[in-house]
């Protein structure tokens, strides 16, 4: 019995593409910024987090079909905090960001 043929397998090759998605668009979220955002957002440069979302794509590419184990996981972990941390800050500073004012003002 072969690895695909089970239904783990399937599961395992879906999660990977649906993870492998998730660094792709990281990283060419990151290569359409400007780097002077970056700093103005008071993060890491854009070449850091070049690196950082690319290595992540690379380690998400190769986890494909569950050759990354660990490595794979710590690629998703690499693109979520691009995501959830350095995309909402840049796109405030560009001013693409929404305000959210809360009951005590803006946070």
């Amino acid at each position: 019995m072969s690895f695909l043929s089970t239904a783990q397998g399937w599961i395992v090759i879906v999660l990977s593409l649906a993870a492998l998605g998730v660094e792709l668009y990281a990283l060419v979220d990151c290569a359409r910024r400007r780097s002077d955002a970056f700093t103005a957002a008071g993060k890491r440069t854009k070449g850091f987090w070049l690196a950082v979302t690319m290595v992540a794509a690379l380690l998400g590419f190769v986890s494909v079909g569950g050759l990354g184990g660990i490595l794979a996981i710590v690629a998703v972990i690499a693109a979520g905090v691009y995501l959830a941390d350095v995309k909402p800050a840049l796109d405030q500073v560009m001013g693409k960001g929404r305000r959210s004012d809360g009951p005590y003002g803006p946070w």
